[in-house]
C-alpha cells in the first residue's frame, strides 16, 4: 500500500507522486483509487488500489541506482532481431515490464540503431516513449530537471 507523497512508477507511463488516495464512484461501482500526477506533461492519472500488484505501479529506484541505469545506457548494445516486427514486439514487452533497466535497455539500444543505421516512424516513437519513462523516473529519483536528465542520456550517445 501506497501513502500520499510516495514516488512511484507506472509501468508504460513514467514516474510520479501519489497526490491523493480518493473514493470514486465509477459505472456504480465504488473504488478506492491512487490519484497520481506525472510531472512531464504534468498529467494525473488514477489507478485503482486494488490492482496495483496487477498493474505494476512499484516505487523510484533510490539515488545510488541512478548511477547502475546510467552503467546499463553505457554497455554495448545487446543483440537485436534483425526482423523490424520481432524487435518491435521484444522491445514493448520490456517497456511493458515497468523494469527501468530494461527501459534503459530499449532506449541504449534503438539509440545505437539510430546512429548506425536510422530508425522507422515507429521505432523512433517508441525510443521517444521509453526515453520520457526513462527522464521521469530518473528526475524523480536523483532530483534533477527534466532538461538535465534529457542531455545527461544524449552525452552517453556523442
Amino acid at each position: 500500500m501506497f501513502k500520499v507523497g510516495d514516488k512511484v512508477v507506472y509501468p508504460m507511463h513514467g514516474a510520479g507522486i501519489i497526490e491523493a488516495i480518493e473514493e470514486r464512484e465509477i459505472l456504480g461501482k465504488k473504488k478506492m483509487y491512487y490519484i497520481m500526477r506525472l510531472p512531464l506533461g504534468d498529467m494525473k492519472v488514477m489507478i485503482p488500489t486494488d490492482n496495483v500488484e496487477e498493474i505494476g505501479l512499484r516505487e523510484i529506484i533510490s539515488r545510488d541506482e541512478v548511477k547502475k541505469v546510467l552503467e546499463v545506457l553505457k554497455t554495448p548494445k545487446t543483440k537485436m532481431s534483425s526482423n523490424w516486427n520481432r524487435r518491435y514486439r521484444a522491445n514493448m514487452q520490456k517497456i511493458k515490464s515497468g523494469n527501468i533497466y530494461e527501459v534503459a535497455e530499449v532506449v541504449r539500444n534503438l539509440q545505437i540503431r539510430d546512429i548506425e543505421k536510422g530508425l522507422s516512424t515507429g521505432e523512433r516513437k517508441m525510443l521517444s516513449n521509453a526515453k520520457q519513462i526513462l527522464i521521469s523516473e530518473l528526475v524523480l529519483a536523483d532530483n534533477m530537471t527534466e532538461e538535465e536528465a534529457e542531455a545527461m542520456i544524449e552525452d552517453l550517445f556523442e
